[in-house]
């Protein structure tokens, strides 16, 4: 198709250029805004689409790729009209902020400035090696690495991150793996930013590859107890992933280990803590089905731990002489933990171990021999419980307001050691080693922040927002001493709210940008996460959706009724699901909203979840609800939907982002919302578009150029505070 095509005016078609036109525009105000930057205008191909009895009208449908499969795995090959339109919304957004590129660069400078260029993780004990990863000054990649236990010389580069991506536009390790025996190393890349790997198999002695690359992966790999084989989960064309495969290591004819009949089923591969069995699940929102493999049989089949069964979850994990089970079975909302027989894994043999509490959310749990690590999430806050096998149990805990403390384990089950990291907002991230046995703790590693980072010079805060309802939504706060509370200080606030995914209160050093300038950043913990418990997060999802976005209206109240922050001197951001929640209060209360973010913004909810061809879709109804089926979900979601209910209204200046092959919020998504919030708001505030043309749904790969999109998403907070626009 003609590029001119993607225009409905002569003048705007000069703005697909890469320079867009000048012109006369208004402000807000009114005023005239000579040579500002015109906007593309994207062409309307109105398509009706009948559904339920129900009609809807789609005027930019064009702009999904109909070889959308293909263009995930080669953006390249995208149709050139929407490559044009793309380009042009990147052209007309960096002329909109243009004044803003030194102060881009100026955040980008500080952002740089408190990584620790040659940082390193703290190296991870596994019988007579110790690994971890490490950065090199200047180099926006990790190594990782090993070296004999107890040293600091015998460094063995296992992978040059680096030189993996020389000469990519992008490039992403996901996960890395070693043998038992230490001798083969399993690493898989995603070169375009589609989540689809590559898996790599590497002697380690020789320097060798073994058999040619895994292709079309999910990401990660598990090596049978002998090496001799390799295990890994199939990504099929529409990206879901529908099948366990295996393979000699060194090569050889490729098997099917199991099949997932289900495309509303997500799985995962892992191996057991005490490395006795090959785990495979298949999960989804409202129920799960495990399976394992012995790791000394590699060519068993695999056995169900307990069928799968509407509204009952299970994880699994090896406790030595036991299957040890985290699950919401028997109405234990917020799971508890149960044992089976090893011989006798199912359901009418499971034992209570951890009861029940409302209201005490078991995240996870993780086993070692002597001892049964479990993370716990009350009230927003997380703490880390210790059980021994005789029953006695301790807590790690912090006496602060608002916190993370994570359980990272360790590779060694026999050990009394784990580990886990501490932090807060104001708190650069410790990480210690904890001796279950004799309470004892090292602290292994400070985040170091070069340029300086002072923990008195901030104050955290929590504050309880009543929603309509009456329930207390928490608000986690940062600000600087100086920065006053009588409603002056600019706000960004921080949202998700989806999955029973919780936003945790730790150490973010891009976000002092903000701090230091003046803002005061919130983090609002809205129902739809579980940030207090899972029927926090049931209490939002699917006919209950609507109170995550009232939810962070209710924060956003509460902080100006506290005179923390004053009506339409707030910014707000989200990502992804948090995207959505930006759309909606978008939608519902511009009033409230200087600028609002939305990171890949998942905005086009009844067209994206009515095609079953999309990777996320089937899996996803249980969060969302079912329109092609249900037309109760259907009304529900078309009535918050916020890519179908923009209207006529004064919008707060928007910046939506995206990446050209983003398999999760696919590019047209933010695209389409902005094509249509454009010419429908009525304040004359700017609506803009970044989309990445080099990356998929996190971004850019490398630490350094990460830091540059979240420059651009800083200086249009800034920007969007002081009405910029009206000086473009």
């Amino acid at each position: 198709m003609n590029r001119r095509d993607l225009l409905t005016t002569a003048s705007a078609a000069l703005a697909a250029s890469a320079l867009p036109t000048l012109a006369n525009a208004k402000t807000s105000s009114g005023a005239s805004m000579p040579n500002a930057p015109v906007p593309p205008v994207a062409k309307k191909i109105p398509v009706t689409i009948e559904q339920l009895g129900r009609t809807r009208t789609d005027d930019y449908q064009w702009m999904k790729d109909d070889n959308w499969q293909q263009v995930l795995r080669d953006p390249s090959i995208i149709k050139a009209d929407v490559k044009d339109h793309l380009n042009a919304e990147n052209a007309y957004r960096e002329a909109m902020m243009a004044s803003t590129e030194p102060l881009q660069l100026e955040l980008f400078e500080e952002m740089k400035g408190r990584i620790k260029e040659d940082d390193s993780s703290v190296p991870l004990p596994d019988g007579p090696w110790e690994y971890y990863t490490r950065f090199e000054t200047g180099q926006q990649h990790p190594l990782y690495c090993r070296r004999p236990r107890g040293q600091t010389t015998g460094e063995v580069v296992l992978l040059d991150a680096n030189a993996l991506a020389e000469g990519k536009a992008y490039s992403s390790v996901g996960e890395t793996e070693h043998s038992r025996d230490h001798a083969l190393f399993a690493y898989s890349e995603d070169a375009q930013g589609s989540e689809v790997y590559r898996i790599f198999i590497k002697d380690i002695a020789s320097g060798q590859f073994l058999g040619d690359p895994i292709e079309s992966a999910m990401g990660g790999a598990t090596f049978s107890a002998d090496g001799q084989w390799v295990f890994w989960i199939n990504r099929d064309d529409n990206g879901r992933s529908d099948k366990v495969l295996k393979r000699p290591t060194r090569g050889g004819e490729i098997t099917t280990v199991y099949e997932e009949p289900d495309d509303g089923m997500y799985m995962g591969l892992d191996l057991s803590s005490d490395d006795k069995f090959i785990l495979i699940t298949s999960a989804n929102g409202e129920q799960s089905e495990w399976r394992y493999v012995p790791a000394d049989q590699p060519e068993a089949t695999p056995t169900v731990i307990e069928p799968r069964r509407e509204a009952v979850r299970y994880d699994a994990d090896h406790w030595g002489d036991r299957w040890v089970i985290r699950t919401d079975a028997d109405g234990a909302v917020d799971f508890k933990i149960v044992t089976a027989p090893t011989d006798a894994p199912g359901r009418a043999n499971w034992t209570d171990l951890v009861p029940f509490t409302e209201g005490r959310l078991i995240e996870s749990i993780l086993p070692y021999s002597g001892h049964l690590a479990r993370v716990e999430r009350f009230d927003a806050n997380t703490r880390i419980v210790i059980r021994t096998r005789a029953g006695e149990e301790h807590a790690i805990a912090v006496d602060e307001p608002a916190y993370v403390l994570g359980l990272q384990g360790t590779y060694e089950y026999d050990s009394p050691m784990t580990r886990y990291a501490y932090t807060s907002p104001s708190t650069p991230a410790q990480v210690f080693d904890y001796n279950m046995a004799t309470r004892e703790r090292t602290l292994r590693k400070t985040q170091e922040v070069p340029s300086g980072h002072n923990i008195d010079d901030y104050v955290v805060e929590r504050l309880n927002a009543p929603a309509s309802d009456g329930a207390l939504v928490p608000v986690t706060i940062l600000r600087r001493k100086s920065t006053p509370v009588d409603g002056s200080a600019p706000v960004l606030l921080y949202g998700y709210g989806s999955y029973g995914i919780p936003m945790g209160a730790g150490f973010n050093t891009n976000r002092l940008s903000l701090v230091d300038r003046g803002f005061i950043y919130a983090i609002a913990h809205i129902r739809g996460g579980s940030d207090k418990g899972w029927g926090w997060f049931l209490a939002a999802r699917r006919m209950t959706k609507k109170n995550t976005f009232t939810d962070f209206i209710a924060a956003a109240e509460h902080l100006i009724e506290k005179n923390y922050a004053r009506a339409g001197n707030i910014v707000t951001h989200g990502g992804s699901a948090g995207g959505l929640l930006m759309g909606a209060i978008n939608n519902m209360r511009p009033d409230l909203w200087a600028g609002v973010i939305g990171d890949v913004p998942f905005v086009d909810v009844i067209n994206t979840m009515s095609d079953v061809s999309l990777p996320l879709t089937p899996g996803e109804w249980p969060e969302w609800g079912d329109p092609i089926t249900d037309p109760a979900a259907y009304d529900y979601m078309m009535s918050y939907s916020p890519y179908d209910q923009v209207e006529p209204k004064a919008y707060p200046a928007v910046l939506a982002t995206g990446g050209l092959s983003d398999p999760r919020v696919t590019y047209w998504e933010p695209e389409k919302w902005v094509a249509k919030l454009r010419p429908a708001t009525t304040s004359g505030k700017p609506v803009l578009l970044k989309i990445n043309m080099t990356a998929g749904h996190f971004s850019s790969s490398g630490r350094f150029d990460y830091l540059k999109d979240i420059a651009v998403v800083y200086a249009f907070a800034i920007w969007s505070i002081q009405k910029g626009w009206e000086q473009a």
